[in-house]
């Protein structure tokens, strides 16, 4: 038995509704997308840029995901995933198998509850670990010598 998510379901306004009564349709479509029927027209979904934008995101990274699924399956998940990701090779090498299970458990619940946000947040938890790593963030602070060592002259 395959289990399938449940079918979307909008909000749905009447075209009207937003000529009317713009301040409240608009508030409405901050807080969750909105279906605007026409009677002279296809219906239109109205979102924010945001939700937009990270919906668009989502897709890019599913992209990035089924090509390392799919493709040169002869290597390690992780090295699939450093060819769209190169920072991921910043990330020691327990770390990349930790991100390559623990991405693609995320984003197939992520898709499944049609919740994206957890996501992208996990994606950019991980390449803001990467970027601290390339700035020598995980390096310790060098220790200063209490007497001066004399060197010879070279």
């Amino acid at each position: 038995m395959t289990l399938v998510a449940p079918p979307r379901r909008r909000r749905s306004v009447q075209s009207s509704d937003l000529s009317r009564h713009a301040k409240d349709v608009f508030a409405a479509a901050e807080v969750e997308p909105l279906e605007v029927t026409r009677r002279d027209g296809k219906p239109l979904v109205l979102t924010t840029k945001e939700r937009s934008d990270d919906d668009d995101a989502v897709l890019d990274i599913a992209a990035q995901l089924i090509a390392a699924m799919t493709v040169n399956v002869e290597l390690p998940l992780q090295d699939r995933l450093a060819i769209p990701y190169p920072w991921l090779k910043l990330l020691s090498a327990g770390d990349q198998v930790r991100f390559a299970k623990e991405i693609t458990e995320i984003a197939r619940g992520s898709f499944s509850l049609r919740q994206p946000r957890t996501l992208l947040l996990e994606m950019q938890a991980w390449r803001n670990s990467a970027e601290a790593i390339a700035a020598g963030w995980d390096r310790p602070e060098p220790q200063l010598l209490d007497e001066p060592i004399a060197a010879e002259r070279p």
